[in-house]
Formats: structure tokens, C-alpha cells, sequence
């Protein structure tokens, strides 16, 4: 490691580290501004408010925007070094511009490890603590239950239908459970509620009735006030919504992607698209300093503030265009992995005609 590598690996790394932590604190200060109101209509704990939410929250949103950080980094502190004529002296003491990069890139790859290992081990284990406050004291998120019209396939042949769940005693109304075998109907359970029993890990039917379909036109019908029953449906399925998917470790979160395209479930998508970004994030980090090195490593007249408006003007149309590739998951229009990733492909093609440019 030379000492033009060290030079600009430490800039690199202190420079992202400062704009970070400056940004951290912005950041905590409105949303504390936004949620003030929520925090005190709860009855929130200081201590939950710090502990679960806010000290959860930052690795959080450090794994959201690092990579637009690194871009914004890299394009203000290598405009400085060319503005005070240090990326000249460089290119003029005999180092290639390929060689310049070597630096950039490995500090870039070394934050989107640490990116990576923060989407795989940390921060499902932090998003953990602050959905679950969020949950208790945030208006917005303990309005976002599953509540009404509820389809699943629970397994293989068996389907449950639920009008509507009432969170306040864990019950269902309106409850069916069909059960299908070769495109035919055999039996059908249908009860006025069911309310979720933790001791039996199962629900306790109110009124119900069994129809059990045989070959012929006959059928078999049975009823009763009262009946337990066991099914692979818990009352953590009508907790989970789109924020759920962010908790969970990838091992779980790959077994929930299995179970909901079992079930049918179109909220799928979530799962879909929080697994794709937790790898596809991280490596744009890569990409998008090679595109800010590229962008900045020339002396303008304007100085660093046309480079750093540039930049953010990159960075927030990277932002939109990756908000907006999400909508292709929703409308079905692609996979998510495809959409998730062609962010990443289309400015890395971007960046490969800018790197063409630059190294000339």
C-alpha cells in the first residue's frame, strides 16, 4: 500500500464518517420533530424512545443511504483535492488513472461489506426493536394491521378465508377453512369467530359447522357451539405487514417468501423486494463512487459546488429511480430481483461510458 493509497483511503473513510454522523443527527432531529406528537398521545418511555427506537434506528438508516453518502463523499473531497491541483500531480507523477482508482475502489468495497454485514446480521435485529416501537407509539405503523378480507392457502389443498381480525382480543369473524383435493371440493368448516388460544398454539371455533362433500351429491354436515383446532395459520400472520419483512434474519425471510407464495398471498412482494435491496444496496456503493470519481476529478471553474450539485443531483435521481423500479414488483410488470438490480445495471453502465471518458 503506497502512500497516495493511504492518502486517499483515509480521506475517503474520515471524510464518509464525518457526513455521516452530521447527517445521523439532522436526520434524529426531525424525525423527532415528526414524531413528538405520537410520542407523547403513547405515553412513550424516554428510555424506549432512545434504547428501542432511536439507538436501533441508526444502523437502520445508515444501511439505507450509505452508498448515496460515499457518492456525495467522494464527489466533495475529490473535488478538493482537484481544485487544490492534487489529482494533477498526481496523474503528472507518472500514476495511471486506472492506478488512481485502486483506492477508491477498495475503500468503496470495504464499505459495502460493511453495508452487507449490517443488511445480513444487524440490522434485521435492529429493525426488530424499532418496528415493535413503532408498533406501540407510532400512529402511522399501528395503523397498518392486515384487518379485513383476508384469502390464504395455508398448505397444499387447504384455503382460509377471514371477513375481518379485531386485534384487541386476537379473534377472527366470519372464519372458513376449505379444504380441496383434485380440483374438488371435500370439506368446508365455517364458524362465526375464532379466537386465538396461546396455551393450545391453535384457534377456538364458536359456532360453527362442517359440510364434508362425498363422490355423490350427498354430504355430510356436523355443528357445534365449540371446537379446537390446529392449522398451519398463527396470529403472527395477521400482525406482519411490509415492515415486518425488515426483521427478519435471511434464513427466515427466504422461509417467508416460500410460505406466501404457497398461501397466494400478494404481500410476497415485500419479502421480495427487502431481499433483493439488502444485496443489491450494498454494491451500488461500488458503482457509484467509480461514477463520483469520474464526475469530479477534473478542475472546473465553478469549483466544488458545481461537482456537488451534480452529485446530489445524481444521487436523488438514483433514489427516485430506484423508488420507482419497486413499482414494477407491485404492478407484476417484473421480477424483483430484475427490477431491484436495474438501478444498479443502468448506471453502471453509465459509469462505464463516464470511467471511458475520464481515463482518456
Amino acid at each position: 500500500m503506497k502512500k497516495i493509497d493511504k492518502y486517499i483511503a483515509f480521506r475517503f473513510l474520515g471524510t464518509f464518517a464525518v457526513a455521516l454522523l452530521l447527517i445521523i443527527f439532522i436526520v434524529i432531529v426531525f424525525d423527532i420533530s415528526e414524531k413528538i406528537d405520537d410520542f407523547v398521545q403513547y405515553k412513550a418511555p424516554l428510555n424506549e424512545i432512545i434504547f428501542d427506537y432511536y439507538v436501533n434506528f441508526v444502523p437502520y438508516f445508515i444501511n439505507m443511504f450509505s452508498p448515496l453518502f460515499v457518492f456525495i463523499t467522494v464527489i466533495f473531497f475529490t473535488s478538493r483535492m482537484a481544485s487544490n491541483s492534487e489529482i494533477i500531480a498526481i496523474l503528472s507523477g507518472g500514476i495511471s488513472f486506472h492506478r488512481m482508482m485502486v483506492p477508491y475502489i477498495c475503500t468503496a468495497t470495504l464499505i459495502a461489506l460493511f453495508s452487507l454485514g449490517l443488511n445480513l446480521y444487524v440490522v434485521p435485529e435492529a429493525n426488530s426493536g424499532r418496528v415493535f416501537f413503532e408498533m406501540k407509539y407510532v400512529k402511522e405503523a399501528r395503523n397498518k394491521f392486515k384487518r379485513r378480507d383476508i384469502h390464504y392457502q395455508i398448505a397444499p389443498g387447504q384455503f382460509v378465508y377471514v371477513q375481518s381480525f379485531s386485534s384487541w382480543n386476537n379473534t377472527c369473524y366470519k372464519f372458513t377453512l376449505e379444504s380441496v383435493e383434485n380440483n374438488h371440493l371435500k370439506s368446508k368448516i365455517s364458524a362465526e369467530t375464532a379466537q386465538w388460544d396461546s396455551t393450545l398454539a391453535g384457534w377456538k371455533l364458536r359456532n360453527w359447522f362442517m359440510r364434508d362433500y362425498s363422490e355423490g351429491l350427498g354430504d355430510r354436515v356436523t355443528s357445534g357451539e365449540k371446537k379446537d383446532t390446529v392449522i398451519a395459520l398463527t396470529i403472527d400472520d395477521f400482525y406482519s405487514n411490509e415492515k415486518t419483512v425488515e426483521t427478519l434474519s435471511k434464513k427466515k425471510l427466504d422461509n417467508l417468501i416460500e410460505t406466501q407464495n404457497m398461501r397466494g398471498d400478494a404481500n410476497v412482494m415485500y419479502a421480495q423486494i427487502e431481499k433483493h435491496t439488502r444485496y443489491a444496496m450494498p454494491f451500488s456503493a461500488i458503482i457509484l463512487t467509480i461514477m463520483g470519481v469520474c464526475l469530479s476529478f477534473r478542475k472546473r471553474r465553478g469549483g466544488i459546488g458545481w461537482n456537488l450539485g451534480i452529485g446530489i443531483a445524481l444521487a436523488f435521481s438514483y433514489i427516485l429511480f430506484q423508488r420507482f423500479s419497486q413499482m414494477f414488483v407491485f404492478t407484476g410488470s417484473m421480477p424483483a430481483g430484475m427490477a431491484l438490480w436495474l438501478p444498479n445495471i443502468l448506471y453502471a453502465i453509465i459509469t462505464a461510458v463516464l470511467y471511458d471518458r475520464a481515463r482518456r
